[in-house]
């Protein structure tokens, strides 16, 4: 119960403040590593200048594109937490497969960019980009599930 109240909690604040997912983002892994995720992306990978140049339009043209899969996914955990105390096979099918299709484009996204940084950087370098990102991205994503509670959980707790 505390799980799906504090997700609630969370897309209620999101909805009247005005804030993005993408804020949320920035917020989770400053609260984790103390720095923006540029500055952290920025020190790992150490570009000299006409690598950080070439690199920059690269990241820019990543960062927007992940943002819209962000909100998408967002407005997944939106629609899983209006549905889950009343989740049906057909609403359960439905989440699943736009959870399993918002993975894959996110994975398809880290592939096409892999491509576009390995010319712009070489492959040392844009593979240890997308080594981070996957990096960073699997820690906000277990930020965020560990506050979505397992389908039925919230039954169990009512039972005991």
């Amino acid at each position: 119960m505390k799980k799906l109240l504090l997700l609630l909690v969370i897309l209620i604040s999101i909805n009247m403040s005005g804030q993005s997912d993408t804020t949320n983002e920035i917020a989770i892994v400053q609260s984790i590593y103390g720095k923006s995720k540029a500055d952290i992306v920025k020190g790992y990978l150490n570009l000299t200048e006409p690598q950080a140049a070439a690199f920059q339009e690269v990241y820019d043209n990543y960062e927007t594109d992940r943002r819209a899969l962000s909100q998408k996914k967002m407005q997944l955990i939106k629609d899983y937490a209006a549905n889950y105390s009343t989740l049906t096979d057909e609403k359960a099918d439905e989440l699943t497969k736009n959870n399993l299709k918002s993975n894959i484009d996110q994975e398809k996204l880290l592939s096409k960019t892999y491509g576009k940084a390995k010319k712009a950087i070489g492959a040392i370098n844009a593979a240890k980009f997308i080594q981070l990102e996957q990096y960073l991205q699997t820690t906000i994503r277990a930020e965020v599930q560990d506050a979505i509670p397992f389908i039925g959980e919230l039954e169990k707790t009512k039972k005991k």
